[in-house]
């Protein structure tokens, strides 16, 4: 599955009391761009619901008036979820400021979890293997 791309200016009301992006902030986005991912893939938002969010890795401050570029993919489907990572950049570098993996679990209009009968094929970039290799730890 491709990448999905979010960008987002940084505010000042995004700071937090450092002068940085407030994580709280950087979670919501996070989390708002993994279920677009998904649901662009299932075609049935109404049918999804985030279950778990599995890591949240923040290794470098973002500043007021960086662009952030937030990137998503699903990297594992189960019966019933869908397991995405998403990896955030600044002002077009390459080095990965906050990475992370989210899971979608499908369900019906009573709540109950349902099949998407979504297919995926075997990954067979280098990083796509890394990406179900990790999503798969999670299920342990």
């Amino acid at each position: 599955m491709n990448y999905y791309d979010i960008y987002k200016l940084v505010k000042s009301e995004d700071l937090n009391h450092h002068g940085t992006l407030f994580a709280g902030r950087m979670s919501e986005w996070f989390v708002e761009s993994c279920f677009i991912t998904t649901a662009v893939e299932y075609k049935h938002p109404e049918n999804l619901v985030c279950v778990k969010v599995q890591e949240l890795n923040f290794y470098t401050p973002i500043r007021k008036g960086d662009i952030i570029h937030i990137q998503s993919k699903i990297c594992l489907l189960g019966k019933t979820s869908l397991t995405v990572y998403g990896k955030v950049t600044r002002n077009n570098d390459a080095k990965v400021l906050v990475d992370g993996y989210l899971t979608f679990v499908c369900i019906d209009e009573n709540g109950c979890k349902m099949n998407h009968n979504l297919v995926m094929n075997p990954p067979t970039s280098e990083e796509d293997i890394k990406l179900e290799a990790k999503a798969k730890s999670f299920k342990k």
